[in-house]
């Protein structure tokens, strides 16, 4: 009895040190995967995460960068409702990606689906488009500037030669009322090219089968894009709206190249009143609380896209 009772003693030992010998495997590649992460989240922890808190913070603030801080409460929040800045800027955001967002889609997707085609030169013409993605920001802006010139540019000697009256011709973005317009088009035309790259992909996962059903069934082209190849890229077509949607709120640099926000504030957006506010004015607590009220738009909006996306499935 006593070997018996000495042998489970033994054994329940062995049980422990494996156990523990499991725990330090355990421990020790937690700590490998750890030891990987760590410089990474370090840089994004330091350089990411720790201003997006100190701007939350900063936005019930007063500061400019070089006196003390000062609690503000909620004053930065209700100086929203009296600035008209603001205003402008906020309502341009909104008209830029109501108006941006769908057209960019409907471009890229006409894109792709002409360029999925066996035509001559595909590859030449999907690189032409792709490319105004990948060009310099500054030198797109210039040579879109010399193309929309209201006096000299192509555009408008194209439309004179169509029989556009000279005091009729668009004055792009030197005119109030078609600057937005100018800003809009150029968003296009440097995007669409690579969410044309994004919707080939999704064309290449379209079951052909379906196309043959159709053709079967004798639908017509508009049929098979409308019930097929739209359902098709469901999944991409969400992917490109989100994306789409998040850099249309943040839209910056080609307001910044082309207009500077003018004339007046026809295309003043909320990042570009940001920038002013806190680079130009050394507001940096009321940027902060723009930039917050960008953070709750954006999120919302997105999280509304999540949701619609769900109830669709």
């Amino acid at each position: 009895m006593a070997a018996t009772g000495l042998g489970l003693a033994t054994g329940e030992k062995r049980k422990k040190r494996r156990v523990l010998t499991k725990r330090q495997q355990k421990r020790r590649a937690n700590l490998v995967a750890f030891s990987f992460i760590a410089p990474n989240f370090l840089g994004f922890a330091v350089f990411t995460l720790g201003p997006i808190i100190f701007a939350f913070a900063l936005a019930f603030m007063h500061w400019d960068g070089s006196n003390p801080i000062e609690f503000a409460g909620l004053a930065n929040f209700f100086e929203l409702f009296r600035d008209r800045a603001f205003q402008a800027a906020f309502w341009n955001t909104i008209i830029y990606t109501v108006f941006s967002v769908p057209l960019t889609m409907a471009c890229s997707l006409g894109l792709a689906m002409l360029l999925n085609k066996k035509i001559f030169g595909r590859d030449f013409f999907r690189a032409a488009m792709f490319f105004p993605y990948v060009a310099s920001l500054v030198a797109a802006a210039v040579v879109w500037n010399m193309l929309f010139n209201p006096e000299m540019g192509p555009v408008n000697m194209i439309l004179y030669t169509m029989g556009v009256d000279p005091k009729n011709l668009p004055g792009w973005a030197a005119d109030k009322d078609w600057a937005m317009v100018t800003i809009i088009l150029f968003g296009i035309w440097k995007q669409a090219g690579y969410f044309m790259v994004i919707y080939l992909a999704g064309l290449q996962g379209v079951n052909r089968e379906l196309y043959e059903a159709a053709d079967l069934d004798g639908a017509n082209a508009w049929q098979k894009f409308w019930n097929v190849t739209l359902p098709q890229l469901a999944p991409t077509t969400f992917f490109v709206s989100v994306m789409l949607t998040i850099n249309s709120f943040k839209v910056f640099d080609q307001v910044y190249m082309i207009t500077q926000g003018g004339p007046g504030t026809s295309t003043l957006v909320l990042v570009y009143h940001i920038y002013n506010e806190a680079f130009i004015s050394w507001d940096l607590g009321y940027s902060s609380m723009v930039a917050l009220v960008l953070f709750v738009l954006v999120l919302a909006v997105t999280l509304i896209q999540f949701r619609y996306s769900r109830s669709l499935d």
